[in-house]
């Protein structure tokens, strides 16, 4: 089996003392790719240097989470854009709007949100952009913008949604939540061709059933690809391969 996972934070300080088995685990499964989403500055450093201790494997993203966006805001864009400079990497992510916790910062998200999304126009960047409460405002920002393809991570939106999203060019990134009985995402799933998904695991956060409660990790994509088999009817090998194929030319992977 072939997979890429399009969604780890396996630099997070929760791997510290175990990471190399993680990812062992993951490589064990048939993962041959780990995309690493940054959060903000004081992530990035444990980020780069995991991917250059996994050079084969943990691809690095670069970005500003929303959930990260504060009155220090513009120190991070400049942060984030001098990063930019000085790093290989494969997409500006994970960025958009989350108006879950708190709606304090609002306005500040969305012009970091509008920011990040020019500088993927300008450098030709793929993104992996996060959703919550916010779908409204998400995509009215993107409609300010052309051209730029990429991943709408953890999807849970509905049918329609998800049509909006296949039709402006991104793929659907499926994780540890079609696993859950209520998610509804079997429903839309059996609606839409494998060739608009990829696959993640956001660990450590999301586990899978039947992992659910528990801290997640790269391996256990297994459960997210064996599910969306079982959704569509196909053998995993295939979900696994057909998705895999989506992120490598999303993500312009070298394999």
């Amino acid at each position: 089996m072939n997979i890429i996972n399009t969604h780890s934070h396996v630099y997070s300080k929760e791997f510290d003392t175990c990471r190399d088995q993680i990812i062992q685990r993951a490589v064990d499964i048939g993962t041959t790719k780990i995309l690493l989403p940054d959060i903000d500055s004081s992530h990035r450093k444990a980020l780069f240097e995991t991917a250059r201790s996994y050079p084969t494997i943990c691809i690095p993203m670069l970005g500003i989470h929303p959930t990260s966006v504060d009155a220090s805001y513009k120190t991070e864009i400049e942060l984030f854009t001098q990063a930019t400079t000085e790093y290989q990497f494969c997409a500006i992510g994970e960025i958009g709007i989350d108006l879950y916790w708190d709606s304090t910062y609002k306005q500040q998200q969305i012009e970091v949100f509008e920011y990040q999304l020019h500088m993927a126009q300008k450098l030709q960047k793929p993104v992996a952009i996060h959703v919550r409460n916010s779908w409204t405002e998400v995509l009215e920002v993107l409609g300010k913008f052309h051209g730029i393809s990429g991943v709408f991570h953890c999807f849970s939106g509905t049918k329609e949604q998800a049509h909006t999203v296949i039709d402006k060019g991104f793929a659907l990134g499926i994780g540890g939540v079609v696993t859950y009985k209520k998610s509804g995402l079997d429903e839309i799933i059996k609606h839409i061709d494998l060739e608009h998904i990829v696959v993640e695991t956001d660990d450590p956060w999301l586990a899978p059933v039947p992992h659910r409660g528990k801290q997640n990790e790269p391996s256990y994509i297994i459960h997210v690809i064996n599910t969306i088999a079982n959704i569509k009817q196909l053998d995993a090998e295939y979900v696994a391969h057909v998705t895999s194929q989506n992120a490598i030319e999303l993500f312009s992977l070298n394999t």
